[in-house]
């Protein structure tokens, strides 16, 4: 797989559950919700978007929400309780090798309160089955982190 060498800019999501349906970024940023298709009551916020965002920021923030309910799902089912403070933080980056355009992405959990074993279980098991992960399994550089 290529590498990126210079990165050109970099689209960064927060993307957190939303209780009371509002999450609030600054003056000059959008905050948006997404529901989950099996469950529209349930809502996640991916805050301080700026208002005219770039493809890779809109990518990280479709991708965090649904690797955000990856992380809920894969929990539910280890019967691991989540905290309410769960967030995840995508970067996509754009840049380029030679004279080629390419995205990288980081994708950093957190989790706090949750052993940090028990986190990168969830993190990994998470990737394994949202769509866009497998959608960019293999076509990008990808990492996984847990910010402790």
């Amino acid at each position: 797989m290529t590498k990126i060498k210079k990165v050109l800019l970099t689209g960064k999501t927060h993307t957190t559950a939303s209780r009371d349906g509002a999450a609030r970024g600054g003056e000059t940023t959008l905050d948006l919700h997404l529901s989950t298709p099996n469950d529209p009551n349930s809502v996640i916020a991916f805050a301080a978007v700026l208002p005219h965002p770039t493809a890779e920021q809109l990518f990280a923030g479709a991708w965090s929400a649904c690797y955000f309910a990856a992380v809920q799902h894969v929990a539910k089912g280890q019967k691991v309780e989540l905290p309410s403070d769960l967030a995840v933080h995508i970067e996509v980056d754009l840049g380029m090798d030679g004279s080629a355009y390419l995205l990288q992405a980081r994708l950093n959990v957190s989790m706090p309160g949750v052993p940090r074993d028990t986190a990168e279980l969830l993190v990994h098991a998470a990737d394994e089955i949202c769509p866009y992960s497998k959608a960019t399994r293999g076509n990008i550089e990808v990492s996984l982190n847990v910010i402790s």
